[in-house]
């Protein structure tokens, strides 16, 4: 066989067929990854038909982000059993991958319906609205624990959201419990929550109570939120209606939307009942 009958390809034909620069088929050659079958007289290289589909393998697990290095060890050592084991690992690494960027734009597809909402909203209103039941992610019990504590259980929580992939990209908020609020104290949580859409099997849940809630806007930080507390307090009095079980915030802007404090939007769900006159 030579040049001349066409069963070898040059190093520059070679390179356009498999798209890339002749410098990068040198440089493999350099390093004894790929070869050509043939060096001249002259030290020209030489390609067959036959290692196109090599280099395709090994442009495929450069793609899924084995190093070089690994890329020759299994060259050198090649066989159709570690074949097919590295083909398996990476098709496990491949579907990892997949779920993690559709779990990831389930969360920018939330992240933007929210947004779009907020854009629509008066925060200036208090509006009586029926909720239908919601399932809930929740962290464990927050209430009257210091503030070491909390930063342990938000971190705990956070990890399991994405380890877990339990992040939806609706807002982290939180639940107070009825007996907190009766006792003013509204920044003593229960419970840290994140709205699951489609609950994955083998978690706990918590089912938030569907019916009226009363919501209203606190606009600043958590520090004058009792103000707003009283503002909606006084319009549950007007519509002669009873504190429920539970009473849910969450940011509507926060740190991700605005820079200053005093800007933060938060969304205060009071569960109510009609009062029987």
């Amino acid at each position: 066989m030579n040049k001349k009958n066409g069963k070898y390809l040059t190093t520059g034909e070679f390179a356009k067929l498999c798209n890339v620069n002749k410098q990068t088929l040198i440089f493999y050659d350099q390093i004894g990854l790929l070869s050509p079958i043939l060096k001249n007289e002259k030290r020209y290289r030489f390609y067959s038909i036959h290692q196109i589909d090599l280099f395709f393998v090994i442009d495929l697990l450069k793609d899924l982000s084995m190093s070089l290095n690994d890329i020759q060890q299994y060259i050198q050592n090649k066989s159709p059993e570690s074949f097919l084991s590295l083909m398996y690992q990476k098709k496990e690494e491949i579907v990892k991958k997949r779920q993690e960027i559709e779990m990831k734009e389930r969360m920018v597809e939330a992240k933007i319906a929210l947004m779009e909402k907020a854009s629509h909203l008066n925060f200036h209103q208090v509006t009586l609205e029926q909720f239908p039941e919601t399932t809930l992610y929740l962290s464990r019990n927050i209430e009257n624990i210091n503030n070491e504590e909390f930063v342990e259980v938000v971190s705990d929580f956070i990890n399991e959201l994405n380890v877990s992939h339990l992040d939806t990209g609706y807002p982290i908020g939180v639940i107070t419990k009825r007996e907190q609020l009766l006792k003013g104290e509204f920044t003593n949580y229960s419970y840290l929550y994140i709205e699951q859409p489609n609950p994955k099997e083998g978690y706990p849940y918590f089912k938030s109570v569907k019916g009226d809630f009363l919501s209203g806007y606190h606009i600043g930080d958590e520090k004058t939120i009792h103000k707003t507390y009283k503002r909606l307090f006084s319009e549950m009095e007007r519509l002669n209606l009873a504190l429920g079980d539970y009473v849910f915030e969450e940011y509507i802007y926060d740190t991700v939307v605005m820079n200053h404090k005093e800007h933060y939007v938060t969304k205060i769900m009071i569960q109510v009942e009609q009062i029987e006159s």
